[in-house]
């Protein structure tokens, strides 16, 4: 609204120029759709608005003049934030502005009702007052080089209300420049930090307290795509936004701007939830608050973090840091703060039962073989073998300190047979669960068994035998869980070794390690589990510190529940005639497998009591009684299950026996596949991999449905 009651009367009589003005805005209004068409060819009548796309009378709907009503003639661009009366959209649209060229505008809005003014404007150098009143604030924005791009003006017209108008100095025109600029970017050009806030108020507020702060125009209106956010390439963002839902909006999709323009790190402070809506900076700055260490660690959403420096030490740096080393979590170097542990041994030589005593003890804080836990240590154990009923049989035979059992219970957290993968789903479910394990606290060793069955080789799946999807593995799927959990934890991965012979294992036993190449040069600690004599029960323990003086090889056994080290050198009374026996046990054990496997590849399965006659006195077996027993116990071990499917591989029905055909892991079944040729008669043959259906329940006897046929679980601790 222009005001001209100071304007000089012209020359020849008092001219009353609000009056000429009111009469002049009357026939704007009445005429309204036919003005703003000839004013915006491009624009549309919708209902009672008229839509344009900008100021410009660019085609779209993204700004609204009122066509009726008391706020006829009034606008609003969704876009800029701008707006005002009829009189702004003539003056912006053809490059005037209502202080300066009061005249011009009023001669351009009586043309477009067909006539020209009554009395002409009178004309003056000065700029005059309009009806918002004088502005109260002004602020300028520079280029880097300090050359002036802009002005926005705020204006106060009424209590509690306030308006703000952009001055584009290039253009000489009332509008935002585009691009719009950041504010004060001499400064931003030179700093390697920068904070944003809302509103020029609030930059200088941080400003005059020797703070490099920016914002855009128009703050939490500012139209991010029409920012040119690229001077903060480079810098470290800190986005400090008002107390409101708008305030979070703003921060939100500037912190995105950012990240896309290049900034090297995003974040945004989350302002405290004791202050009132609307808090803003310079309120901070007038009420005293610490704005510093707001500033330091206050809490933030983290956006984009800034890469980690490369760090380097001198040797005097080295020679003269004295400060105390970080305690190990298990001890002596055995696993240290975020330590990496490989624990690996052949199949059946009783890995995963020494481990779960092993962490169990560490849980409670008890010394297990000679490795002392610094305290009793928040265990999380991930593993993918054993399934829940027979995780719990396993621990309760365990053979804990009294004293020790009641930490060991919260602080060793397992999770059943896992059926997943540690790719980026696998971690979106277990990250969590580890999160909330402890109440909050973050786990001090984790612990995977084994890798094999969560492996993630990036692309291709490449198989754990591999380096290079070894080195994927831990980098990008181990080392991610450790830093989304906690990056000083201790981790233990539990790996088979490949086999290799006696001479090569006592030259370098961890060589064995599927993957060793990329193992050895990842982890700090080695650790193997081998049975030097398969005829007998004791294991040799072997280590590979990194960090720490090397560990003695220990010769341990289990011996009535508990793992102790033991004299290699000792012999039980009668331990050679146990020995032969346990041998014996073993071979026959191997040779009824082994004809299981042989005969189902040849076209031929057996029930239990018909292999027994088949086979009676062959291959040092004994009798038909001897060999059903053998059976017996072997399907309580694991050894062997049943299928009762007969008919998906082309046999006989098996309905006659209430267990089925026996069922070794990995048996193939040799089955026609087709007609013979009608030329040469010859049959075309294929291996069927045969899956069970059902096994013995080891603890029951009873025969039960297989939960997963691809899994095959011994009983390590049963003496075969």
């Amino acid at each position: 609204m222009l005001d001209f009651n100071d304007i000089p009367p012209a020359a020849g009589g008092p001219v009353d120029l609000n009056a000429q003005r009111d009469e002049l805005k009357r026939e704007l209004l009445a005429r309204l759709p036919a003005v703003l068409m000839a004013l915006f060819p491009a624009g549309k009548i919708r209902g009672n608005k008229f839509l344009i796309g900008n100021i410009q009378g660019e085609a779209g709907d993204s700004l609204e003049i009122a066509l009726d009503g008391d706020k006829a003639g009034l606008w609003h661009d969704h876009a800029t934030g701008e707006g005002g009366d009829v009189f702004d959209a003539i003056a912006i649209h053809h490059g005037l502005d209502t202080k300066r060229d009061f005249a011009a505008v009023m001669e351009t809005a009586a043309r477009l009702v067909g006539r020209s003014l009554a009395t002409p404007m009178p004309t003056r150098s000065e700029v005059p007052i309009d009806a918002l009143g004088p502005h109260t604030a002004k602020w300028d924005y520079l280029s880097a080089s300090g050359e002036l791009i802009a002005c926005v003006y705020r204006y106060d017209p009424e209590p509690g209300k306030k308006e703000f108008r952009p001055w584009d100095v290039r253009a000489r025109m009332c509008r935002a420049p585009d691009p719009r600029p950041l504010y004060n970017l001499p400064d931003v050009s030179r700093a390697d930090s920068v904070i944003l806030v809302e509103g020029e108020k609030c930059a200088d507020a941080l400003i005059r307290m020797g703070i490099t702060a920016t914002t855009a125009m128009n703050g939490a209106k500012a139209p991010i795509d029409k920012t040119d956010w690229r001077p903060l390439a480079g810098k470290a963002v800190l986005i400090w936004p008002d107390r409101d839902a708008p305030g979070w909006d703003y921060a939100e999709a500037a912190a995105r701007a950012c990240v896309s323009a290049g900034a090297v790190s995003v974040a945004i402070l989350v302002p405290p939830t004791d202050r009132p809506t609307g808090w803003d900076v310079a309120d901070a700055v007038e009420e005293g608050f610490d704005v510093q260490a707001f500033l330091d660690t206050g809490e933030r959403r983290i956006v984009k973090a800034a890469p980690s420096l490369l760090p380097t030490y001198s040797l005097g740096h080295l020679l003269d840091d004295d400060s105390p080393l970080p305690p190990d979590l298990i001890e002596p170097r055995v696993l240290t703060p975020g330590g990496m542990l490989v624990f690996g041994g052949a199949p059946k030589v009783g890995k995963s039962d020494f481990l779960l005593s092993w962490l169990t003890h560490m849980a409670g804080g008890a010394a297990f073989l000679g490795m002392r836990p610094s305290r009793p240590l928040r265990v999380f154990y991930l593993q993918a073998e054993v399934q829940y009923h027979y995780l719990r049989e396993r621990v309760k035979g365990i053979a804990l300190p009294p004293s020790r059992v009641l930490d060991a219970r919260t602080h060793f957290v397992a999770t059943p047979q896992l059926r997943l993968i540690l790719n980026d789903e696998g971690l979106a479910q277990v990250i969590p669960a580890m999160e909330r394990a402890f109440n909050g606290s973050p786990p001090d060793v984790i612990a995977i068994d084994p890798i094999r069955n969560v492996f993630d080789g990036g692309e291709g799946q490449a198989s754990e035998n591999d380096n290079a999807a070894m080195l994927y593995f831990l980098s990008q799927r181990v080392e991610r869980l450790r830093d989304a959990v906690n990056p000083s934890a201790g981790i233990i991965l539990v790996h088979h070794t490949r086999k290799l012979g006696k001479k090569q294992f006592e030259e370098d036993p961890f060589q064995a390690l599927a993957g060793a190449g990329s193992l050895r040069g990842y982890y700090s600690t080695g650790m193997l589990l081998f049975r030097p004599d398969e005829t007998r029960t004791p294991r040799d323990l072997i280590f590979e510190l990194r960090n720490g003086a090397a560990i003695p090889q220990k010769h341990i056994d289990k011996i009535e529940g508990e793992w102790r080290e033991i004299n290699p050198s000792v012999r039980l009374a009668m331990q050679d005639y146990g020995a032969k026996l346990d041998a014996e046990r073993r071979r026959k054990r191997d040779v009824i497998l082994q004809m299981i496997f042989d005969e189902a590849a040849a076209g031929r399965c057996y029930l239990s009591s018909l292999f027994a006659k088949t086979f009676e006195n062959k291959g040092g077996l004994g009798g038909m009684r001897s060999i059903s027993e053998r059976i017996a116990v072997l399907a309580a071990q694991g050894y062997i299950k049943f299928f009762r499917n007969a008919q998906d591989y082309g046999l006989p029905s098996c309905k006659g026996s209430k267990h089925g055909y026996l069922c070794v892991e990995d048996m193939r079944i040799k089955r026609p596949l087709g007609e013979p040729d009608p030329v040469s008669g010859e049959v075309t043959e294929t291996n069927l991999l045969v899956l069970p259906t059902h096994y013995v329940c080891p603890q029951t006897g009873v025969h039960l449905p297989v939960e997963n046929p691809n899994v095959w679980v011994y009983q390590e601790d049963v003496q075969p």
